[in-house]
């Protein structure tokens, strides 16, 4: 059963290859589909091309068939080909001909367009959710721990003093610069295709800022060939925006997984939350932390496997962007899964205090030492000098008091300024303005 079959039958094999995982990964399109096609059948009926009773006819058994999917009740039967022809033949034996009427004024192409889109959407907004509960955890672990010193490092190696506070602050704040490349993400998704039809346009007069208007878009694709050629573009960009995020769970997690580490001893976490070894009656194992790295990485791959997919295709629909769906899907849901298991091992991460006492951490003041001597009248470069040769002859006394006071530093962690950028961020996306179009769509 196929929307564009007509009396040749196609070959068992052409066919298993061709649909491929289709008919799985069309399930989480199945509401997006139906969205879809409550507005562009309300545009149908203003242009004249459906009867008001037709359009309410069709309207009605839409929004039933959207209850099924919303219950978990929807499945794309074995011999039809994707979610757009199963919700089309099952209005068709639902209500008749005016099931047939739908497909007038787009293709496949533009519905399936919108269908990502509207789909890229809603998963945009669980990932910023999600990354906004992390964002707040990190924040109040920052302020709940910003006394406590750490030492901090460069090419792995004692450094000068860092604190908690730094730590997981820092995160945070990376958390927005990510999160500003979701927002790119959204604002290429919130852009409507529907009404390009097979990349060409229609002869029906359409009314595309209808539709926009109905599904909660910011404006239209225009050019019809460009909303074509924006599929490919848009889960590259997407998948850019998830890569940011990944990169900065993944560097988190290795911190993670090395100050968990008996060397470091930093912090720990309940018995409950790690795994232990088959041999070694001792081991605390950063499972998850390990896997959300790798996770992570595998996700930071994406923006590159889908370029590989597209880099090369000219302008028009080709079958090879079907299978971007199976890169990205299951990427949403990972992801998803590593933000939110990240915040729960936080909610119970448990921080050692007094870790800089330990006297091989002498050094992290080094700097603080020559700053001493500066503040003295003594020139820095031979203040510098003279430390270097302390630590030389093992004279050098460490100053552990630490008084940093500018924008950013240990004594000044602007947690409040980051919390401010990152709520600016997450504000722009706007998604209560989406969600109530789309409310007012299904009503």
């Amino acid at each position: 059963m196929k929307l564009w079959q007509k009396n040749t039958k196609t070959e068992n094999a052409v066919d298993k290859f061709t649909v491929g995982q289709d008919r799985e990964l069309d399930v989480h399109l199945a509401a997006a589909d139906i969205l879809g096609s409550l507005a562009h059948t309300q545009m149908l009926e203003s242009i004249g091309l459906l009867t008001k009773a037709e359009l309410v006819q069709i309207q009605e058994e839409l929004k039933s068939i959207f209850k099924e999917v919303e219950k978990g009740d929807f499945k794309i039967d074995s011999d039809v080909e994707d979610v757009h022809s199963q919700i089309e033949f099952l209005l068709t034996q639902r209500i008749g001909e005016a099931g047939k009427k739908i497909h007038s004024g787009r293709s496949r192409n533009d519905q399936v367009l919108v269908d990502l889109k509207l789909f890229f959407r809603s998963e945009i907004e669980h990932i910023a959710n999600n990354t906004n509960l992390l964002f707040n955890q990190l924040i109040n672990l920052s302020e709940k721990h910003k006394a406590i010193l750490i030492p901090g490092y460069t090419h792995l190696q004692i450094a000068m003093p860092s604190s908690f506070g730094l730590w997981f602050g820092a995160y945070a704040e990376s958390l927005i610069d990510d999160l500003e490349m979701m927002l790119a993400a959204w604002k290429v998704c919130n852009k409507n295709p529907l009404g390009s039809a097979a990349g060409y346009g229609s002869s029906f007069p359409l009314n595309r800022t209808l539709t926009t208007q109905l599904l909660g878009f910011d404006t239209l694709n225009y050019n019809v060939v460009y909303a074509q050629m924006g599929r490919g573009k848009t889960e590259r960009v997407l998948a850019q925006g998830m890569s940011s995020i990944a990169a900065t769970l993944a560097k988190f997690s290795m911190d993670v997984c090395l100050y968990m580490n008996q060397n470091f001893g930093f912090l720990s976490f309940p018995d409950e939350l790690t795994t232990g070894s088959s041999i070694m009656p001792h081991k605390k194992n950063p499972d998850v932390f390990e896997l959300i790295r790798s996770r992570c990485n595998k996700i930071q791959a994406l923006p590159n496997e889908i370029a590989m997919m597209t880099v090369n295709l000219p302008s028009g629909y080709h079958r090879d962007l079907q299978l971007l769906k199976e890169n990205l899907f299951p990427a949403f849901e990972s992801l998803n899964e590593c933000l939110i298991m990240c915040n729960h091992m936080l909610e119970n991460i448990i921080i050692k205090n007094n870790i800089i006492d330990d006297t091989k951490y002498d050094y992290l003041f080094s700097v603080e030492v020559v700053n001493n001597e500066v503040l003295k009248g003594v020139p820095f470069r031979e203040a510098y000098k003279n430390i270097g040769m302390s630590i030389e002859n093992g004279t050098f006394k460490p100053l552990r008091e630490v008084n940093h006071t500018h924008e950013g530093s240990i004594g000044n962690l602007c947690n409040e300024q980051i919390k401010d950028q990152f709520n600016k961020v997450y504000s722009s996306f706007n998604f209560n303005k989406v969600n109530q179009a789309l409310k007012e769509l299904v009503s």
